[in-house]
């Protein structure tokens, strides 16, 4: 069958139902799912993105994870700084991927199916797309139970157990609303979001810094191969953030059709850079003041024991508010993945699914782990999917020059573009599994240390060789047949 008759006979290829089903709105739950947005509906402006993603990154993790870099993986200030600089160059790749929303006009869950095939999406998004977004909704959940707990202790409740549940808990009810409300939402609110944010973490930053080592040193400073394998590893964990937002699309995707692609890179790209760059770097200064005793009572305390008491509850408040905003965004774009895959569910449904396993993965966490542990853990073991799946989409998007269609993505049938070999994309589906494997092979954790990585002395290349296998990979199994398809148009 021909692509082009079997596009005829596809009824999936018809336009997406009446617009007046899908209003983006902030005061309705938004009922659109994966379905396109046609060009009619189409609105906002490229720089609206950036306050979409600078609210998420205004983030307590940043100072946990700053902080880390110091206190356990033992680097210099100066030392620390420079990886964070070094790893700001991949917040370029979220930017890149948004660029296909509003090409394709649909989630980003969709798009790849021109990279993994019909049936071979599926697979990737079923466990990257939602459930590892589970596990990632978890891993921000848990910062906000833990300080809000101990906000609730020191207040008198009885039980700390009982408060980590409850603050997780109404976290993510929260959380799930936000998602269900969705994209007309997220686009108003989050920038009155980022500024009051801002204001909080100035506020207790300003507070913090007369106490902070300035001219911190480390008492046994690392060199050779150590502070090598201490300076991977660093790196490994600051490209954790940048590279799980490979949803970027999902929030693009209404922009107009025309927008300058450079405009949506520069404006996603700067989102995710500030003031989540300037609070990690902090974090890191952070770390050589409060020491390696906050490993055991955590760091989170640390900081609010160095508040005054009226400004304590409201950095907590703020910690929570950023926790929604961000696994909003999260449960918002993972709720589209069930419907991707085919799962008969609408998106509200999903939100609330997708929020009930996120719960139970923050309740196993808070109960057995310290939040810096917990944090370092799963950024790390996230890099074995979310590396090499990011690699491989913004190769796509480079080899079709970012050219989808999103009738042709949602052709189903055999015969159809993205069917290939028995509904499976053969040069996607490799190119991931080896880039997993070459990014599990080098990486270096307190849990798992890679036969190659630990042959290299524990440096942590897990990032650099995942994303390289699988970009070149794929461009190479992937190349030819991308550009005979776009030669074709």
């Amino acid at each position: 069958m021909s692509e082009t008759s079997a596009a005829s006979d596809n009824p999936q290829r018809e336009s997406s139902p009446p617009r007046h089903e899908f209003l983006d709105t902030a005061t309705a739950p938004e009922t659109r799912g994966i379905e396109i947005v046609e060009d009619g509906e189409r609105h906002g402006k490229a720089r609206d993105l950036f306050f979409v993603w600078s609210a998420p990154n205004v983030s307590v993790l940043n100072l946990t994870v700053g902080a880390s870099l110091t206190i356990v993986l033992g680097l210099e200030i100066w030392q620390g700084l420079l990886v964070l600089l070094a790893s700001s160059v991949l917040a370029a790749l979220p930017g890149i991927v948004a660029i296909s929303g509003p090409a394709a006009g649909t989630s980003g869950s969709v798009i790849q199916r021109a990279i993994y095939g019909i049936r071979g999406n599926k697979i990737v998004v079923a466990f990257y797309g939602w459930f590892i977004s589970g596990v990632f909704l978890a891993l921000n959940w848990v910062a906000a139970a833990f300080m809000g707990a101990e906000l609730l202790m020191r207040w008198g409740f009885p039980d700390r157990t009982a408060a980590l549940i409850l603050v997780a808990v109404v976290t993510a009810a929260i959380t799930v609303l936000v998602a269900i409300y969705g994209h007309g939402l997220i686009l108003r609110a989050y920038m009155g979001i980022a500024i009051a944010l801002s204001v909080i973490f100035a506020a207790v930053l300003g507070f913090i810094a007369p106490s902070i080592d300035w001219g911190f040193a480390q008492p046994e400073p690392l060199s050779g191969l150590p502070l090598w394998s201490s300076l991977t590893i660093a790196f490994a964990l600051l490209s954790s953030s940048p590279l799980s937002f490979s949803n970027s699309a999902d929030m693009a995707r209404y922009l107009p059709r025309d927008t300058k692609p450079s405009r949506i890179i520069g404006a996603t790209t700067l989102g995710n850079l500030f003031p989540g760059m300037p609070i990690t770097a902090f974090g890191i200064v952070l770390g050589g003041t409060v020491g390696a005793e906050s490993l055991e009572s955590g760091i989170e305390y640390s900081l609010l024991e160095k508040l005054p008491s009226w400004l304590a509850p409201v950095f907590v408040l703020g910690v929570i508010v950023n926790t929604i905003a961000l696994n909003g965004m999260t449960t918002y774009t993972a709720s589209m993945a069930l419907q991707s895959i085919g799962v008969p569910i609408r998106r509200i449904p999903s939100a609330i699914l997708i929020g009930v396993l996120g719960t139970a993965f923050t309740i196993v966490l808070v109960l057995s782990s310290s939040l810096i542990d917990a944090i370092n853990l799963m950024l790390q073991f996230l890099l074995v999917i979310s590396a090499p799946t990011m690699a491989v989409y913004v190769a796509d998007i480079a080899l079709r020059r970012n050219r989808y269609d999103g009738r042709d993505l949602f052709d189903e049938r055999p015969g159809g573009k993205f069917w290939y070999t028995g509904g499976f994309g053969g040069p996607g589906l490799i190119s991931v599994v080896a880039g997993a494997v070459a990014t599990a092979l080098f990486l270096s954790t307190t849990a798992w240390i890679g036969p190659l990585g630990a042959a290299l002395g524990d440096l942590d290349l897990s990032v650099p060789v995942g994303m390289l296998v699988s970009a070149a990979l794929y461009a190479l199994l992937a190349g030819p047949g991308i550009r005979k398809q776009t030669a074709s148009r």
